[in-house]
């Protein structure tokens, strides 16, 4: 069977296409990194809520974002809405920002992949949780990624170092980690 030229090229075509959306899709998935465990136990009723950022390593979408904080609420899907927002004293506006959050697998667990911008998914790792669901560590898809979270906009200085210190042991470089002003 012989094609002829315009078959070959749509043909060619196509499967370039297909190529580019398969890498596309590839880069869609989301795992737990290596040597990071995410909270079991995990009960997602509790964490709902408003968690504000205490310190994290900035980032390209929060550079240079303040008074930044996330709400999360459950939906009945067992999906998440996440309502990211932060203050842009380049601009003197808010900046918000919703998405959702699926868990990669049980609810138990709490390993998520959160999307903000379609099929794009990016890691959401609690790997550090008080009993009291006051303060968490949360690491993403890599190390690349690290939030402090508490349900107050300050804790006192020993907690906070020793919350660091602990991510430090998940792999968090602490040289790139920025604290966030809450005032």
């Amino acid at each position: 069977m012989r094609f002829s030229r315009s078959s070959f090229i749509r043909v060619s075509v196509f499967a370039g296409l297909a190529a580019v959306v398969g890498v596309a899709l590839t880069g869609c998935a989301v795992s737990v990194p290596t040597g990071v465990r995410p909270v079991n136990g995990f009960d997602a009723k509790r964490y709902m809520g408003t968690w504000y950022e205490l310190a994290r390593i900035d980032n390209r979408f929060e550079k240079g974002l303040t008074k930044a904080s996330a709400q999360y609420s459950l939906n009945t899907d067992g999906t998440v809405t996440v309502i990211n927002r932060g203050f842009d004293a380049a601009k003197n506006e808010w900046r918000e920002v919703q998405g959702t959050a699926r868990f990669l697998g049980e609810p138990d667990v709490a390993a998520l992949k959160v999307s903000f911008f379609g099929p794009f998914y990016g890691g959401y790792n609690v790997v550090s949780l008080d009993d009291d669901y006051q303060t968490a560590l949360v690491v993403g898809g890599n190390s690349d990624y690290f939030w402090l979270l508490s349900r107050k906009k300050q804790i006192p200085r020993e907690e906070l170092k020793a919350l660091l210190d602990k991510a430090q042991g998940f792999g968090v470089d602490l040289s790139r980690v920025i604290t966030v002003n809450q005032e």
